[in-house]
């Protein structure tokens, strides 16, 4: 999981400059949207997924107004908020890389199609329901900033709170947890004044495919193209890059 972990962060760090806010706004709004919906409350006290969800969105600098209207618009049972679906599509990138890509569709068929497209245009295929979602657990992970903080210090304030497992990078640690405990053991880092760069509920591969750099361009393409897609708002990949190859490829962006 290092290659795919340290990709989502060169990706977080280049979205705020050159991503189309537009776009990002969109699925950001749908997810608030189907949060409240799911979670049956339009208070992020109350209902974790939304809390988690106006957090990204004030991480790519939504206006508070957009994230009120939203929540309104799901409570007041919108039609656009009740017709939207999550579903799920599974599959295979070059190499026999395992991908899951979440979506929030009014429009199941043609979602469908779409991605279908997309795995096909960039070398790889999609698969039947099950079929690589069983390589995934679900986790949290938090990425902080490094700062002046040791590996002791970090390790004992994450695991006292109830973290699962903490990496070391080159400038950040990546603490991983309980999808129970994530809420904990952010709030204990934020406690302690340590910075977040990163935090999200997500899925973590049993295994993971080491990738040459043609095989992770090929990869990565595939990837860009599903999270580019108006309907995807997460993709999940079992591919482990190297990080020099990963800042190679990104040079390249």
């Amino acid at each position: 999981m290092a290659g795919h972990s340290k990709w989502a962060q060169i990706k977080h760090k280049k979205a705020k400059v050159d991503q189309k806010r537009g776009k990002i706004f969109g699925k950001l709004i749908r997810e608030i949207m189907v949060a409240v919906r799911v979670g049956g409350s339009g208070d992020p006290d109350l209902n974790p997924r939304l809390r988690l969800a106006i957090e990204k969105a004030k991480e790519h600098n939504m206006p508070m107004e957009n994230i009120q209207r939203a929540i309104k618009k799901a409570l007041g049972k919108d039609e656009e908020a009740s017709k939207l679906e999550e579903v799920i599509y599974e599959g295979y990138g070059p190499g026999g890389v395992a991908i899951m890509a979440y979506a929030l569709t009014d429009n199941r068929t043609r979602t469908a199609q779409e991605v279908r497209h997309i795995f096909t245009k960039y070398g790889g295929k999609m698969a039947k329901e099950g079929a690589v979602s069983w390589q995934f657990e679900d986790k949290g992970i938090i990425h902080v900033e490094k700062g002046d903080i040791s590996e002791d210090e970090i390790f004992e304030i994450a695991l006292e709170a109830g973290a699962e497992d903490i990496k070391t990078h080159s400038d950040t640690y990546e603490i991983v947890t309980s999808p129970q405990d994530f809420e904990n053991v952010k709030k204990a880092l934020q406690e302690k004044g340590l910075k977040i760069v990163q935090a999200d509920l997500t899925k973590i591969p049993q295994n993971t495919v080491s990738l040459d750099e043609e095989r992770a361009s090929q990869v990565l393409k595939l990837i860009e193209a599903l999270e580019e897609h108006d309907d995807i708002q997460k993709v999940y990949a079992n591919f482990d890059i190297k990080e020099e190859i990963l800042q190679k490829i990104a040079a390249k962006m």
